[in-house]
């Protein structure tokens, strides 16, 4: 991080703030850690400090030190409006354009304090007074746990702070088996299992808390399983009766397109969620090697994120967005061959 950054921030935090702390859309674990392991420093420092969530997390991160105290936009945009005008600053924490904050934006766009980024995602916006962006990084996680180190608080982080930053980097690393895990990656999370992180419990509050119906929407989601061989490519489609059948809940989804990059050979993974509610298809892609699917994302979907890891969107129906996936591997054929 830029040091120049670090000393404007050790500055303004000298002196009481209103803080409004804010993850992306449809959060996930890195996201809500980031936050919370945020949220739980700057309280310390005597901050006021609220984080703000565009809509609701996953049930399976609710247990993490502080999630009770976010606000849900989406749920009481009067309240979170009025936070946000009030606010000295806005961190904005695991994404890079503003536009990744759904029904938010506009809100956000509005806002004429001090926005501080940190981020791990690749192509940053410029939004940002104070940015703290490197796509190397495991996760956005890891990412706070230096950025607190920068500030010369490291001896502040504590077992609230230290728990819901391993959570991020737990889920953001896919247990520590993506490339981007470093020795640093694990160097930090060991210093936050000293600090008092309970990993075992972390991994079965977020793996093993499963209800009936996500193991059967898992069983149909394998069931539509498509492998293109030519392609080195697999995909899985939901739709939203599949989905109402088996009770589905914020998260149910959650990891499911790794099962088709689990298969020998396969490059290139996708999954497609229809959101009649929002009227689109949700996708998530993934990929082995130097194939981009954050490249494709952005080409042809709406979207970005990581090399190996990144989403997009579709207003087509399931059916038409599934055709135009497979129309476009041909262009990406020798890429996929490796």
């Amino acid at each position: 991080m830029n040091s120049e950054d670090i000393k404007t921030l050790k500055r303004r935090l000298k002196t009481r703030c209103r803080i409004v702390l804010v993850p992306h859309k449809n959060p996930d674990g890195d996201a809500i850690g980031a936050c919370l392991g945020l949220f739980h420093l700057l309280r310390q420092q005597g901050h006021e400090v609220i984080p703000v969530s565009p809509n609701d997390f996953p049930g399976f991160l609710k247990w993490m030190p502080g999630s009770e105290s976010f606000e849900i936009y989406d749920h009481n945009t009067g309240r979170a409006k009025e936070l946000l005008k009030n606010a000295d600053l806005v961190f904005t924490l695991d994404f890079n354009s503003l536009d990744r904050s759904g029904s938010m934006a506009t809100t956000l766009q509005d806002f004429d304090g001090t926005f501080v980024m940190i981020d791990h995602h690749q192509s940053p916006g410029t939004y940002a007074q104070i940015t703290y962006s490197d796509p190397e990084m495991s996760s956005t996680c890891e990412m706070v746990y230096h950025f607190i180190q920068a500030l010369g608080e490291g001896d502040r982080i504590d077992a609230n702070i230290a728990a819901c930053l391993y959570t991020g980097i737990l889920t953001d690393t896919g247990s520590f088996k993506y490339a981007a895990t470093t020795p640093t990656t694990m160097r930090v999370a060991a210093e936050l299992m000293e600090r008092g992180a309970p990993h075992t419990q972390i991994h079965r509050d977020i793996f093993d808390t499963n209800r009936p119906e996500r193991l059967q929407l898992l069983g149909c989601a394998l069931q539509n399983l498509v492998i293109l061989k030519p392609y080195r490519t697999a995909y899985i489609t939901l739709t939203q009766e599949e989905l109402n059948r088996h009770d589905f809940r914020k998260g149910d989804t959650e990891g499911f397109v790794n099962y088709g990059l689990s298969l020998k050979d396969v490059v290139l993974a996708a999954i497609f969620i229809e959101n009649r509610d929002e009227g689109i298809i949700k996708i998530s892609l993934r990929s082995q090697g130097a194939f981009s699917v954050n490249e494709m994302a952005r080409a042809h979907f709406e979207g970005g994120g990581h090399i190996n890891a990144a989403g997009g969107r579709s207003t087509e129906s399931i059916g038409d967005t599934v055709k135009r996936f497979e129309s476009i591997l041909p262009q990406y054929e020798k890429q996929l061959a490796g």
